[in-house]
């Protein structure tokens, strides 16, 4: 069967369950899009820029398992380096496609636009390899390979991939068998050295720990990974970094572990254990509250996705898949005694017509959120609050600790919107943070997408106002009417609302679950210094790493 190399690329991707593409049209991607857009099954999300094309692209995958997304050459595709990036560093799928010029021009060196004016076409692809799994410069000759390669890398080690696809080469037709050929993954590794060796450790301890985080998200193990602790009996604590990770209704799940600021019982726990095992799990300052762990690094078993450390052995070779199913063959069970999580209590919310706190906020998100929904916190006074929130199972929780670019999770949003349109999506966000990408709402609208939206108006970035600069006009920003942007964006219908107490805030929660079939925006009013109490901790933590 014949097919243009353009056709094959999206039919290939089509193959892995994705169903939405991602980007912004430019005229070296423009006849490419005409096979997108034509396509039975897939359908084009016109973004306002490539990062947020590329956040929403991300949003999408970790919902989906794996997310596409097309810019123009240069200018588009550089655009999208922040949000790929922040893919490649918390593990998330995303194909990103980059319409080049044609053969012809990129062989006789011409001087065209977009490019740096040197005549040379490879510049920006040398940039991608160093935050992209795998590349590609597809040809006629070798797409039938390399397609098939390139989706393989990013489903199996989620991670970004980037395709170079000049604008001729998606439009020539090349023959198609009827069985794609992908390539053969390697036997699973022998992990009886790893059993053995962490067989002996758990026998040896005397306290263990297993500490889960962002990796079993990506590759979706949170099931076996709760199969796993309640086989073994084991204490099981999340990061931050990988919130959602294991089900916080277990009788394994001690709770969120942050170093020492994290609550009481855990803390002494995990620091005093003398076997951490940290599986798909890194220890980052974020997370650790600036590396404030206590447990020695003797102490630490790393099992991460091709990054094992058991003693004095190590392998990069298997998967995390892998290494999970080993884990569960193992015969032991933990006799220790272990630190339960509390649920918070509802009644923990205070209603008043006093000015709303951050504390009283998050009281009350704790009560408003329920089962299979999906709730996404923005790096700033959003993420540190929500990150302690107490989720039922079948909750997904979406941050980006590590990478930590302020702006992801409106984009994000709109991606985790189209991957999952049965559930609700709550987007938890700051003014600061929205101002980068608040453009991506109009998308939210034009797709007749339903988000409840939380905005923090605080006046400022109050996460860099707690690490340095309270008073410097640096951390300041323009005030916005933000209860305006839906009328702004193209529809005056979207319910609004404006928040200044904790008894507005209830009747705005209120009217949310009495009307699921719009999108909210919620203006939320608090004072510039006020933060979650674990934020002023890690502020400080950043301040004296800063020095």
């Amino acid at each position: 069967m014949k097919k243009r190399v353009g056709q094959f690329l999206i039919d290939e991707i089509a193959k892995q369950g994705v169903d939405k593409i991602f980007g912004v049209p430019g005229d070296f991607n423009l006849t490419f899009l005409d096979d997108i857009e034509a396509h039975e099954t897939l359908e084009w999300v016109g973004n306002t820029n490539e990062l947020n094309a590329s956040y929403a692209a991300d949003g999408y995958a970790r919902l989906n398992g794996l997310a596409a997304m097309v810019t123009t050459f240069g200018v588009g595709e550089l655009s999208a380096v922040n949000g790929i990036a922040g893919s490649y560093a918390e593990n998330v799928p995303v194909i990103q496609i980059t319409g080049a010029p044609t053969t012809a021009v990129e062989q006789a060196g011409k001087i065209v636009h977009h490019s740096l004016g040197n005549g040379q076409f490879d510049d920006y692809q040398k940039m991608y390899a160093q935050i992209t799994e795998a590349q590609t410069v597809l040809t006629v000759d070798n797409a039938l390979t390399e397609i098939p390669r390139i989706i393989k890398v990013a489903v199996e080690e989620k991670r970004p991939v980037h395709v170079h696809l000049p604008i001729d080469i998606a439009a020539k037709e090349i023959e198609v068998p009827d069985e794609v050929v992908y390539p053969t993954t390697p036997k699973a590794e022998d992990m009886s050295t790893v059993v053995e060796k962490l067989t002996d450790q758990l026998k040896a301890a005397q306290q263990v720990t297993l500490i889960v985080g962002h990796q079993i998200n990506s590759y979706s193990l949170q099931n076996d990974v709760q199969t796993l602790a309640e086989k073994l009996n084991l204490p099981v604590a999340q990061l931050s970094l990988g919130k959602g990770a294991f089900n916080e209704e277990s009788a394994q799940y001690m709770g969120v572990y942050d170093g020492q600021i994290a609550e009481d019982a855990i803390r002494d726990y995990v620091d005093g254990s003398d076997l951490v095992i940290t599986l798909g799990a890194k220890l980052t300052d974020s997370a650790t509250a600036g590396f404030s762990q206590k447990f020695s690094n003797e102490a630490i078993v790393m099992l991460n996705h091709r990054d094992v450390k058991v003693g004095d052995y190590t392998t990069t070779a298997p998967s995390l898949s892998e290494i999970v199913e080993a884990f569960k063959g193992i015969e032991f069970k933990y006799e220790g005694h272990f630190p339960h999580y509390e649920w918070p209590e509802a009644s923990a919310a205070e209603l008043n017509d006093e000015p709303l706190t951050q504390e009283n906020y998050f009281n009350l998100m704790q009560n408003f959120l329920r089962k299979g929904d999906v709730v996404l916190g923005e790096q700033g006074t959003s993420f540190f609050g929500a990150y302690r929130l107490a989720l039922q199972e079948g909750t997904t929780f979406i941050g980006q600790p590590l990478w930590g670019s302020i702006g992801y999770t409106l984009p994000s949003t709109l991606g985790t919107l189209l991957a999952a349109p049965e559930r609700r999506h709550v987007l938890l966000i700051g003014d600061g943070s929205l101002q980068l990408t608040a453009q991506e709402m109009s998308t939210m609208v034009r797709q007749n997408l339903n988000p409840v939206i939380f905005i923090i108006n605080n006046d400022g970035y109050t996460v860099e106002k707690k690490i340095h600069g309270e008073n410097a006009k640096y951390n300041d920003i323009q005030m916005w009417d933000y209860k305006l942007l839906p009328a702004l964006f193209g529809n005056k219908d979207i319910p609004t609302y404006d928040v200044k107490t904790s008894n507005e805030l209830k009747a705005a929660m209120d009217k949310i679950d009495r009307n699921p079939d719009t999108m909210h925006v919620v203006e939320v009013h608090m004072d510039v210094l006020d933060a979650p109490a674990n934020l002023n901790e890690i502020s400080k933590a950043f301040a004296a790493q800063n020095k």
